[in-house]
C-alpha cells in the first residue's frame, strides 16, 4: 500500500482564513458565523441593522477568541459592498471565504402581490446574493483563491404546498443556478461556489406564535417529522468552504430532512 499522508480533522480547520457573512445578525448567518469563529476563522459579521442581534452574534466569536467586525450594510448597495470587503480586508486580512445568508421571506397569493412586494424580495434574496458574490469575488480573485456559500432553500427545488410565494421559490430557484454558473465562470481562478438548500428551519421567523399551526404542518409534512434547527446548517457550510470540499463547486446541498425524497 502506498505511503499516503492524511489529517481528517485538519481539513475542516479555518485558523489562518477571513470570513464574510451576510445576515449575520440572526438566525442560519447568525449561527453559520459563530461555527466558522469556533472553527478558526476571523469574520466579518454583516446585516442591514447594527443592533443586538449582530452584538450577540460577535460575543459568542470573540469568546471563541477569533477577532470580527460588525458591519450595517444593505446587500442592496454596491458601493455599501464594495466597503464591507475592502474594511474587512483592511482590519481582519485577505478575505478567503464568504457565506451569504441575507434574505427574506413573505407570502401573498400571485394575483393578489403589489409589484413593489415583489420587486422588494427578489432585490434582497437574488440581487443582493449576486451583488455579495461580485463584491467578495473580486478580492478572492485578487487573492487567488475562495470559497463561498450561498443560502438558497428547498423552495428553490420544489413548490411548497399551501404557501403561496410565488416570489420567494423563484428568487431561491434563482440563487442556485446563478451560484452553479458562477462556480463554473470562476473554476480555473481559485474560486468554489457552492449552495445549501435548508428544508423547513426553526428559524425566529418560523417559531413566531402565530406560526404554530404552520410549524406542526412543517413537521408532519417532513420525513423525519420536525424542524431543522439552525445549528444544522453549520456542519454542511463548515464543510463546504473547508478544504474537505476542496473538489466541490457549483452543488447545492439540501438539508431538508428528506422532504425533497418524497
Amino acid at each position: 500500500m502506498s505511503d499516503i499522508t492524511l489529517n481528517a480533522p485538519k481539513l475542516f480547520d479555518l485558523r489562518g482564513q477571513v470570513a464574510l457573512v451576510t445576515g449575520a445578525g440572526s438566525g442560519i448567518g447568525q449561527r453559520i458565523a459563530i461555527g466558522l469563529a469556533q472553527c478558526g476563522a476571523d469574520v466579518a459579521l454583516l446585516d442591514r441593522r447594527s443592533d443586538d442581534g449582530l452584538a450577540n452574534t460577535a460575543s459568542h466569536i470573540e469568546a471563541a477568541g477569533r477577532r470580527f467586525l460588525q458591519i450595517a450594510a444593505d446587500v442592496t448597495s454596491k458601493s455599501s459592498l464594495a466597503e464591507a470587503v475592502a474594511r474587512t480586508e483592511a482590519e481582519l486580512g485577505a478575505l478567503t471565504l464568504a457565506v451569504n445568508a441575507a434574505g427574506i421571506a413573505n407570502a401573498k397569493p400571485a394575483e393578489e402581490m403589489e409589484e413593489d412586494q415583489y420587486q422588494t424580495l427578489m432585490d434582497i434574496n437574488l440581487k443582493g446574493v449576486f451583488l455579495s458574490c461580485q463584491a467578495e469575488a473580486r478580492a478572492m480573485l485578487k487573492n487567488g483563491r475562495g470559497s463561498i456559500v450561498n443560502i438558497a432553500s428547498m423552495s428553490g427545488v420544489i413548490v411548497n404546498r399551501g404557501l403561496s410565494q410565488a416570489h420567494y421559490n423563484a428568487s431561491k430557484a434563482g440563487v442556485i443556478h446563478m451560484s452553479k454558473s458562477l462556480a463554473m465562470e470562476w473554476v480555473g481562478r481559485g474560486i468554489r461556489v457552492n449552495t445549501i438548500s435548508p428544508g423547513y428551519t426553526a428559524t425566529p421567523m418560523n417559531t413566531r406564535p402565530e406560526m404554530v399551526h404552520q410549524t406542526k404542518l412543517f413537521e408532519e409534512q417532513t420525513p423525519m417529522q420536525r424542524m431543522a434547527t439552525v445549528d444544522e446548517m453549520v456542519g454542511p457550510a463548515v464543510f463546504l468552504l473547508s478544504n474537505a470540499a476542496s473538489f466541490v463547486t457549483g452543488v447545492d446541498l439540501l438539508v431538508d430532512g428528506g422532504f425533497c425524497c418524497w
